[in-house]
C-alpha cells in the first residue's frame, strides 16, 4: 500500500521527510549549549539529501490545492527532471564509490554505503508521494477538468480502433524489437528513454524476452478522439504488440527506464590532454569525446512498473550492471519529466494568470533611439530584476544596440547557455559583420549544452568573431558584456554584469538580477578580466571586481571576518546571502564563527545546503530558508552590514567549493546608493514572505511558512510582480525629471 500525506486546513498537501541525520542531538538547553566543534561531522548537513530535499520541497507544490491544477502537473515534471538530474550527477559517483569500498567519509560523516542507503530510501520515499499524488489526486482532478489522462482499457471500442490505425501509420513503422537470448546479447539502453520488456512463450515451450523502446519523437501523450483526454503512448504501444510481434497472441509486457550516470567530469581536461589543451580547436574534440563517452557511460538506476516481477527486476538490474536494491518501483507512469511537454489547448483558467514583464522604466523601448541607452547608463547605474523587468527591452537591446551603433568599436561577451534561436547570438554576428571586433567566450564545457554551445561557436567563427573556448582547466560561468564605444573622440567602456545567463527564454522563469554601468573601475576590472580569458594571460588583480579563482574565497572570508569584528565592537553587523547552493565546508566554518561572535546570519539557499542552523552552542544565529514558487531562483546577491555602511554584492558564483576553486567566476559591488537600497527592499520581500518560504531546520528537514489566520498572504513572486506593475506609470515622471536635468 502507498503512504499518502495527509491533507490539513492550513497547509494543504504536507510532505514530511525523515529527520536528515538522527544522530544529532538539536534539543539541548540553549541555557547550557554544547560547543560543537567545527570540524564535527555534526556541523554539517549531508549535501545529496539536502540536494533531494530541494526536490521534496518541488513534490509539495506538486500537490498544494491553492496553486492551479496544470501548474501542480509542471511541478510534477520539474520534480522527475530533478530526480533525473540526481542520478545523472550524483548517484552515479555514489555508486563508483561503494564499489571501490574506499575509506571516504562526507563531511557529515557517512561513509559512500551510508550516503548511498540514506539516497535510496529518500528516493523511494518521493516516489511513493508521487504515485499516491498521481493516483488519487492529480488524475482524478485532470478527469474533472475534462483532460483525462487515461488508460487504454477505459477507451471505448470506436476510440481504441482509431488509435490503433493511427499508430500503424505513425508509429509502427519507427518501432525496432530486440531479442535477449543466447544468440542476442543484452542491447544498449540508453539513458532517461522509456521502454517495454516483452515475454512470451514460444513454440517449444520457451519464454523468449524482447525489448522495444518507446519513440521519443513522437508525442508521448497521444490525444483520444473527442473530448477525452490524453492517453500514454506505450499504452498504446503494448496495446497493439500484436502489430510488432507475430506468431504469438499471449504477451505479458512491463515498462522500465534506465538512468545512466555522467561519468567524463568536463569541469577538468584529464591530465595527459593538458599539453593539447592549449592547441586550437583540442579542447573541441576533447569535449566530442566526452558527450560521446556520456552516451555509454554506466547506469545508476533502473525505475520499472509495479507489475514487474521481482525475478524480472533482479535480471534486468543484473544485465544493467546494477542490484535490487538501485530499482525503484513506481505504481504510476514511468518517465513524468514528459509531464512537461502536455500541450493542453484553451486551458488558460488552469495555469496561473499571464504575465507580461515591463519595461524598466529608464529603459522604455518607445524611447528606443540610436545610442540612447548608452546615454541613460552613463547617467547612473541601472539595476535588473527579471523576469519583472523585460529581458529583452534591457540585455537584448544592450547587445543590439552596440551590435548596430556606429560608434562602438568593440563588444565581448560570455556564453554558458543560451536559447536555440537567440537574438544574442544573431545581434553578435551582426557585428562582426559591420566591422566590430566582437570576442566571445563560448563555455563548451556547460554541463548537457556542450553541443550546442559548439556549434553556437563554430556558427560565430564563421561570420568573423574572435571565438574563445574557455579556460585550461576551470570552466568559465562569469555572466558579464563589454562594450567599446567612440563618443568624440573619446573610447568609453559600458558593462552589463549578470547573474544569469545570457538566455531570452529563460530569463522570462528565472529570477536573476543585472547591472547595466559605465563605472571607469568596474570597466576596467572587466576588460582586463576578457582580456585574461581570451588571451590565455596570468591572472591580474582587479580593484573593485571579485574574481574567482583569483581571490574571491579570501575576499568573502574577509567580509565575513570583518563582520565578526564589527559584533565583538558592538557595531550593527549582519550577513544576508542569496544564493542557489551552499556547500563550501571553509565558508562554512567562517559563518560559524561570525554567528557565535553574534552576527545574524540569514541565507536564502534555494537548493542545497550544507549549513547546519538554529543549533544551539553551534549557529543560534544562523537561519536559512529556501524560496521555491513560481519562477526559478537563480541570482546571487550577498550584503554585508558593515558596522552601518552596508556593502552589497552580484554576480556569477555560489559558496560551492566547484564556484570558488575551479570556475571563473566574477562578483562585482553594487555602488549607487539607491540601486543598494532596491536590493535591501529585495531582500527584505525574501525576508517576509509566509507563502513560498522554507525554513530549513536543525535537522536539515524544511518547513513551509503559510499565513496565520487573518494575515494577508506574501509571496514573493506575487509582490515583486506587483511592484514592477506599479513601474509601468512611472518613466512618465523620470523623462520629466531627466528633461529638467539635461
Amino acid at each position: 500500500m502507498v503512504a499518502f500525506f495527509p491533507r490539513t486546513a492550513d497547509r494543504g498537501l504536507s510532505c514530511p521527510m525523515p529527520r536528515e541525520n538522527p544522530k544529532l542531538d538539536v534539543s539541548s538547553s540553549p541555557a547550557t549549549p554544547r560547543q560543537i566543534p567545527l570540524d564535527s561531522p555534526e556541523a554539517f548537513l549531508n549535501r545529496e539529501l539536502s540536494w533531494l530535499a530541494f526536490a521534496r520541497r518541488v513534490l509539495e507544490l506538486a500537490g498544494d490545492p491553492e496553486l492551479p491544477l496544470l501548474e501542480r502537473v509542471k511541478f510534477l515534471g520539474i520534480h522527475a527532471m530533478l530526480h533525473d538530474e540526481f542520478f545523472m550527477k550524483r548517484v552515479g559517483g555514489l555508486l563508483q564509490q561503494v564499489r571501490r569500498s574506499g575509506a571516504r567519509r562526507s563531511p557529515d560523516g557517512r561513509t559512500p554505503h551510508e550516503e548511498l542507503e540514506a539516497c535510496r530510501a529518500e528516493v523511494r520515499s518521493q516516489l511513493e508521494v508521487v504515485s499516491a499524488l498521481m493516483l488519487r489526486d492529480i488524475r482524478p482532478a485532470l478527469r474533472e477538468a475534462g483532460l483525462a489522462i487515461l488508460d487504454w482499457e477505459e477507451l471505448d471500442e470506436a476510440q481504441q480502433s482509431a488509435l490503433r490505425e493511427d499508430f500503424e501509420h505513425t508509429v509502427l513503422p519507427i518501432l525496432t524489437p530486440l531479442a535477449i537470448d543466447a544468440e542476442h546479447p543484452f542491447p544498449f539502453i540508453s539513458g532517461q528513454g522509456l521502454n517495454l520488456a516483452i515475454q512470451f512463450p514460444t513454440a517449444g515451450g520457451r519464454e523468449r524476452v524482447l525489448r522495444l523502446k518507446v519513440p521519443t519523437n513522437r508525442s508521448r501523450w497521444v490525444a483520444v478522439p473527442g473530448p477525452a483526454g490524453f492517453v500514454a503512448l506505450e499504452q498504446v504501444i503494448a496495446a497493439n504488440l500484436d502489430l510488432v510481434v507475430s506468431g504469438s497472441d499471449t504477451f505479458r509486457h512491463y515498462f522500465f527506464s534506465v538512468t545512466r550516470a555522467v561519468e567524463a567530469d568536463p569541469e577538468i581536461i584529464d591530465d595527459e590532454d593538458e599539453a593539447e589543451a592549449l592547441l586550437p580547436g583540442a579542447i573541441v574534440r576533447q569535449v566530442t569525446r566526452d558527450l560521446k563517452a556520456r552516451r555509454f557511460a554506466g547506469v545508476s538506476g533502473l525505475k520499472v512498473s509495479s507489475d514487474m516481477p521481482v525475478e524480472l527486476q533482479t535480471w534486468l538490474a543484473r544485465q544493467l550492471g546494477l542490484s535490487i536494491d538501485d530499482v525503484y518501483v513506481t505504481e504510476t507512469f514511468l518517465g513524468l519529466s514528459d509531464l512537461m511537454s502536455l500541450r493542453v489547448p484553451d486551458a488558460e483558467t488552469l495555469l496561473l494568470p499571464p504575465y507580461e514583464p515591463v519595461d524598466h522604466p529608464r529603459l522604455r523601448s518607445d524611447d528606443a533611439e540610436p545610442g540612447s541607452m548608452f546615454r541613460e547608463i552613463a547617467r547612473g547605474d541601472i539595476l535588473l530584476h527579471h523576469p519583472y523587468h523585460s529581458y529583452e527591452s534591457s540585455v537584448v537591446r544592450f547587445l543590439q544596440e552596440a551590435a548596430e551603433d556606429p560608434q562602438v568599436l568593440a563588444l565581448k561577451i560570455t556564453i554558458y547557455r543560451t536559447s536555440r534561436d537567440s537574438p544574442i547570438i544573431r545581434a553578435l554576428a551582426e557585428a562582426a559583420r559591420r566591422g566590430k571586433q566582437v570576442a566571445v567566450l563560448v563555455e563548451i564545457t556547460a554541463r548537457f549544452d556542450e553541443a550546442p554551445n559548439i556549434a553556437w561557436g563554430q556558427f560565430l567563427e564563421r561570420e568573423g568573431v574572435h571565438v574563445s573556448y574557455g579556460v585550461e582547466k576551470l570552466k568559465t560561468h562569469v555572466k558579464l558584456a563589454l562594450v567599446v564605444r567612440d563618443e568624440g573622440g573619446k573610447l568609453h567602456q559600458y558593462v552589463h554584469i549578470g547573474t544569469g545567463n545570457y538566455h531570452e527564454g529563460t530569463a522570462r522563469i528565472y529570477e536573476d538580477l543585472g547591472l547595466l554601468t559605465a563605472d571607469a573601475g568596474l570597466c576596467r576590472d572587466v576588460a582586463l578580466l576578457f582580456n585574461q580569458l581570451t588571451g590565455a594571460l596570468k591572472p591580474r588583480s582587479y580593484g573593485k571586481l571579485i574574481v574567482a579563482p583569483q581571490h574571491m574565497r579570501t575576499r568573502f572570508i574577509e567580509l565575513i571576518r570583518r563582520e565578526a569584528e564589527h559584533a565583538r565592537e558592538g557595531r550593527p553587523s549582519g550577513i544576508r546571502a542569496k544564493m542557489n547552493q551552499l556547500q563550501d565546508q571553509e565558508l562554512i566554518r567562517e559563518l560559524y564563527e561570525a554567528g557565535r561572535a553574534g552576527v545574524p546570519v540569514s541565507l536564502d539557499v534555494r537548493g542545497l545546503c550544507c549549513i547546519r542552523p538554529g543549533v544551539a552552542g553551534l549557529s543560534e544565529n544562523i537561519q536559512v530558508f529556501s524560496i521555491v514558487g513560481r519562477f526559478l531562483e537563480h541570482s546571487r546577491l550577498y550584503e554585508f552590514r558593515n558596522g552601518g555602511h552596508p556593502e552589497y554584492f552580484i554576480g556569477s558564483a555560489d559558496w560551492m567549493k566547484r564556484n570558488l576553486d575551479r570556475r571563473v567566476e566574477s562578483i562585482a559591488p553594487v555602488l549607487d546608493p539607491k540601486l543598494c537600497r532596491e536590493l535591501s527592499a529585495i531582500l527584505d520581500v525574501f525576508d517576509t514572505d509566509n507563502y513560498s518560504r522554507w525554513d530549513c531546520n536543525p535537522d536539515g528537514t524544511y518547513t513551509r511558512r503559510r499565513p496565520t489566520a487573518g494575515e494577508a498572504r506574501r509571496d514573493s513572486h506575487e509582490i515583486f510582480l506587483e511592484m514592477a506593475a506599479k513601474q509601468k506609470a512611472a518613466p512618465a515622471k523620470i523623462r520629466s525629471a531627466r528633461r529638467r536635468k539635461d
